[in-house]
């Protein structure tokens, strides 16, 4: 279960209040557990359409529907309302959401993905995109791009430019990352 504090439980309720709905509660679950994307969501639901997926937390103005297959990333979790002078800010806390980095002596592809998620991965975002580590082979590592980066123009330049560099000095087991998307099959490429 997730912690939630009489202030949140106050301000939440109100939040809900002036959406004006009947039987209207929140839900959160996550988006990219265990690893440097990971993200919480909190948002509206009305609890008919809640289904057994969930577990209902009866918080007394409201329910919190938690996404089961979510809950060991909620483990420690808490939600706040803390007042900052004339105004306030709700603050979820999961230390447990975003996984641990591997540790030195974890295998190579298991280091280099954790740093692709966690380095990379929120630049390419910015344009919609994302990479992931298809294979390390002796001193090569094969990255396959997706969504914007999938036939975008510019990959080519974005791998050799600023990934190998990346890559190759944080990991001096690796000498080259090679590009192992099938960019013809892009979608909506940034360029």
């Amino acid at each position: 279960m997730i912690k939630v504090s009489e202030s949140a439980i106050e301000f939440l309720a109100g939040v809900i209040k002036e959406q004006d709905i009947d039987n209207l509660h929140l839900k959160v679950d996550v988006q990219n557990p265990g690893t440097p994307a990971a993200d919480c969501h909190l948002g509206f639901c009305e609890a008919d359409e809640m289904d057994d997926g969930y577990e209902v937390q009866d918080l007394g103005p409201f329910n919190l529907y938690v996404a089961k297959d979510d809950q060991p990333w909620f483990e420690e979790a808490a939600i706040d309302y803390e007042i900052q002078g004339a105004s306030g800010q709700l603050n979820i806390k999961a230390p447990k959401l975003k996984g641990q980095a591997p540790d030195d002596d974890a295998p190579l592809f298991e280091r280099l993905s954790y740093f692709i998620d966690a380095t990379i991965n929120p630049m390419l975002a910015s344009h919609g995109g994302h990479a992931s580590l298809t294979a390390v082979e002796e001193d090569k590592a094969y990255i396959e791009f997706g969504g914007g980066c999938q036939g975008c123009g510019m990959a080519k330049q974005t791998l050799s430019q600023g990934m190998q560099t990346q890559i190759t000095s944080t990991f001096p087991e690796i000498n080259e990352v090679l590009d192992a998307t099938d960019h013809a099959l892009g979608e909506n490429p940034y360029y």
